[in-house]
């Protein structure tokens, strides 16, 4: 029992870590998420599941009211057959908006990400992330039904043996009569997958 746990901590120092008694390999991030609030913790699929989709939570123009634009991002998680049932999983989401309906990559997994984000504003109507782009081992790129504002930053780096299997999410919470932001970045968990699968 003490070799096996030595082989599973070694294991988990190469190739990533444990979370929620998982083993990832590396941890997907962007270099221009947005500078309010907190992470929350890790969500990953079950065990032998990818990230097939996602959705957004996403709250549309206020006009001259306080935009807060993205707020949450949730994955569709499948098993390597595909077949039977899809488990969701999302880290912490702000309060405004609604969900879009999923999108799914075409006999793929989720990848790699890219990031939509307004930059500070200085004294006007932050928003901070405002849509994401995933890129599909299938080689098809999805995008989400966010909003405009903003720009797009560098593509995450590339899950390349296996696929996004988690999230974790930075958002600010509310502002009481300030300026809220809702979520302004977010990390990806890469999984291996069995060799014999895309």
């Amino acid at each position: 029992m003490t070799s096996l746990l030595a082989v599973l901590t070694l294991l988990a120092v190469l190739s990533g870590g444990f979370c929620q008694n998982r083993l990832y390999r590396s941890v997907l991030s962007v270099t221009n998420g947005g500078q309010w609030g907190d992470w929350y913790n890790v969500e990953m699929c079950p065990e032998n599941y990818y990230a097939i989709g996602f959705s957004l939570r996403v709250e549309g123009g206020q006009g001259d009211g306080d935009d807060t634009a993205l707020n949450g991002i949730r994955l569709y998680c499948a098993a390597e057959n595909r077949h039977g049932f899809v488990h969701t999983v999302e880290s912490n989401s702000g309060f405004w908006g609604g969900w879009t309906s999923a999108q799914y990559c075409d006999g793929g997994v989720l990848t790699a990400f890219q990031l939509r984000v307004e930059a500070p504003v200085g004294g006007g109507d932050d928003t901070a992330a405002n849509n994401i782009r995933f890129r599909c081992s299938s080689n098809p790129t999805l995008e989400g039904q966010g909003m405009g504002w903003g720009d797009y930053g560098g593509w995450s780096e590339t899950c390349t043996n296996g696929g996004i299997c988690g999230i974790k999410t930075k958002v600010e919470g509310r502002q009481g009569g300030g300026d809220d932001t809702a979520l302004n970045d977010v990390r990806f968990y890469c999984c291996d997958r069995k060799m014999n699968n895309k």
